[in-house]
């Protein structure tokens, strides 16, 4: 993610020099266009870093899933990105399910998102966001990736899992396409009129300080 970022950078500071007109090509030394680029790759860290630090300051004052009560949700997604299976960024892809006894969620959870953040999963951009879901009598955290198909992506996907949430080995994990959810949803006729009756109480407020979108659900169904 980051090397794209610096490269697009170090192209628009060529771009900008070539067309300036007062120089010719050899004028800028190989010294000095090292230089440019390790100053453009330290902008583009200290912009990542305050974008974590922004969003740290948010988590701080959320309230942790094993705190929560009843039925709740939280969302963490990257921006642009919606959790709904129809999203063209989720649509052909699918999600780790990991089902949670009571008293995990927070500490999975926390050790997820800093997965996330500190891109530990090694899948470049097929990460779409996470969630964790708080129910009654266990805890459910999901982690939804763009390309279903790809087994060796999602195979890396469910052994980092394993790692970075030091799972118990009896914990179950099932992977999902969103296809098959969708398809679900479609002929179950009970699921269709509960989620109309959901929307209509529905309304969202997106907090934007990292490169991933934090909401939840709970209660009445608002985001924060």
């Amino acid at each position: 993610m980051w090397s794209v970022c610096r490269f697009c950078v170090v192209v628009a500071f060529s771009l900008k020099d070539d067309d300036s007109g007062d120089h010719d090509q050899d004028q800028g030394s190989p010294k000095d266009c090292e230089k440019e680029k390790i100053e453009d790759e330290d902008k583009e860290q200290n912009t990542a870093k305050k974008k974590v630090e922004q969003f740290w300051r948010f988590y701080s004052h959320m309230i942790r899933p094993g705190d929560l009560t009843g039925h709740s949700d939280f969302h963490l997604f990257k921006e642009g990105i919606k959790p709904m299976w129809e999203d063209d960024a989720n649509k052909m892809g699918g999600k780790w399910i990991i089902r949670l006894r009571k008293g995990l969620a927070s500490r999975c959870w926390e050790n997820l998102i800093l997965a996330m953040l500190g891109e530990q999963f090694m899948v470049g951009e097929e990460i779409c966001g996470a969630v964790v879901s708080v129910r009654f009598q266990e805890d459910i955290i999901s982690i939804w990736n763009k390309t279903a198909s790809d087994q060796a992506t999602t195979a890396r996907i469910r052994d980092t899992l394993r790692r970075v949430l030091n799972l118990p080995p009896n914990t179950i994990m099932e992977y999902k396409t969103h296809t098959d959810s969708i398809k679900y949803v479609c002929f179950n006729p009970f699921i269709i009129g509960f989620l109309s009756h959901l929307s209509l109480h529905m309304h969202a407020h997106t907090h934007t300080n990292s490169e991933f979108m934090f909401s939840h659900t709970g209660g009445s169904m608002t985001h924060v």
